[in-house]
């Protein structure tokens, strides 16, 4: 009881900080909302507008209550220690009553578990620029609201509270973002895939060197200016949407269009655990997606492997002549995916539906986690072998697993919510776990003992 009580007042505490010293400072904020991708986009918007600013960016997923106005005050996370909490309350004093070099602009992540978390940070924040990547049909953390409409609607309260002549930079793509109505005086921006939007991407390609995926490149188009654009060490359309919102605000801004594209080529980087091209052992590649998941992630992850070229197994026969089959010369495409949590009733269901998906996918299914039998349960139903399904209840016995399981040239998509640690398993297969500090999620003291 009394850890909650000293909570809340932190939080109070930390909160009327934020605000006063937004009043103070007025920096620009550019917030951005979502149900899959905030995180990546905030760091690709940060990137390309710390060419031309002082800009500060929510470090990590600092997306909440606590979280945003930790970044606003430039403190760290100081977890259970009262101490360093003590002094981030100092630090945001310290702003307030003397002059400081603050940020002009702020790239904020605004995230909702639970009804009421946007509005009542959005209606403070005030943002200058807010941004949607997309909806998901069933999202992460609706077991907390009474419908996915609910969530939905939660997260548009972004938009509401906009500055008045701010800018929304909206997903065309998606029908739901599409149609929200915004106030008189508020100018809209829109990124997609589709002919008609302002800020548009096109051939999308997968990089390969020596048949190994290596990143992607694609174009992205605006007001008659094309800019070619080359992610290396990331997979994924999700990767590429998140330069398209990121030139659709520096677009906004009025940003010299090669200073856009050379700020990406140079500075991209996208946080650990959010599909990550890593080297794996026995000449293998990961692609680490082991962050956190919902049913539009998972999906999307699954696309992105099913599209992926990989060297076909050979299999020499004893007359010398060599064949297409299971041998260990070639490459499969293996598919670890943990538990998708906080889905409350849907649960089962979209469970079910990602196994479905998983058949078309991949060779070869690992599941972790009591609900993730499900997923097992829809791979089943929808065609694949029970040979090629493993089940496992923990990341650390499926992760010991894999290392026997896996061959050269195998892709193994990793990916499940936070809880499940599914980086474990990354741990136990990347090539370079010595580099698993800098290169996976979840390193630090905390998350270690947990």
């Amino acid at each position: 009881m009394l850890k909650n009580i000293f909570k809340k007042v932190v939080i109070s505490i930390i909160q009327l900080e934020a605000k006063l010293v937004l009043k103070k400072y007025k920096p620009k904020i550019v917030a951005v909302t979502g149900s899959v991708g905030k995180t990546t986009t905030k760091d690709t918007i940060y990137t390309v507008l710390s060419s031309s600013f002082f800009v500060r960016k929510s470090e990590k997923s600092f997306n909440s209550e606590i979280g945003v106005p930790l970044t606003i005050l430039g403190c760290e996370n100081a977890w259970n220690n009262p101490f360093l909490w003590l002094k981030n309350i100092l630090i945001g004093l310290k702003l307030l009553l003397f002059k400081s070099n603050y940020p002009k602009w702020m790239v904020l992540e605004v995230g909702a578990d639970a009804p009421g978390d946007i509005e009542n940070l959005a209606k403070w924040l005030k943002p200058d620029i807010a941004v949607i990547t997309r909806f998901a049909k069933i999202p992460v953390h609706v077991e907390f609201f009474k419908s996915p409409q609910a969530l939905m609607d939660e997260k548009k309260k972004l938009v509401k509270y906009l500055k008045a002549g701010g800018i929304f930079v909206k997903n065309s793509d998606d029908e739901n973002v599409n149609s929200i109505q915004v106030a008189e005086g508020i100018q809209t921006i829109s990124f997609g895939y589709k002919e008609g939007v302002d800020v548009l991407g096109s051939d999308i390609e997968v990089i390969y060197e020596n048949s190994i995926p290596t990143g992607i490149n694609f174009e992205v188009k605006y007001s008659d200016i094309s800019i070619p654009i080359i992610l290396k060490g990331v997979i994924g359309k999700s990767q590429a949407s998140s330069v398209l919102i990121a030139v659709a605000v520096g677009m906004s801004l009025k940003l010299d269009k090669n200073l856009i594209s050379s700020s990406i080529a140079e500075n991209y980087r996208t946080q650990p655990g959010r599909m990550k091209l890593l080297k794996g052992i026995k000449e293998t590649t990961l692609i680490d997606d082991s962050y956190n998941a919902s049913p539009i992630a998972v999906e999307k992850a699954l696309e992105t492997l099913k599209d992926l070229i990989i060297p076909k197994p050979t299999l020499v026969r004893p007359n010398g002549f060599r064949t297409v089959g299971q041998g260990i010369e070639g490459g499969r495409k293996i598919a670890v995916l943990g538990d998708m949590l906080e889905l409350g009733k849907y649960s089962t269901e979209e469970h079910k539906n990602i196994g479905k998906l998983v058949v078309s996918s991949c060779d070869i299914l690992v599941t972790i986690g009591l609900r993730s039998r499900h997923i097992a349960e829809g791979a089943l139903l929808g065609g694949m072998s029970e040979k090629n399904i493993f089940q496992f209840d923990d990341s650390l016995k499926a992760g010991k697993y894999l290392q026997n399981l896996i061959h050269k040239n195998d892709v193994i998509l990793i990916k499940g919510s936070q809880s499940i640690r599914t980086e474990k398993i990354t741990e136990e297969i990347m090539a370079y776990p010595e580099k698993k500090h800098k290169l996976l999620v979840r390193q630090e003291a905390e998350w270690n003992l947990r």
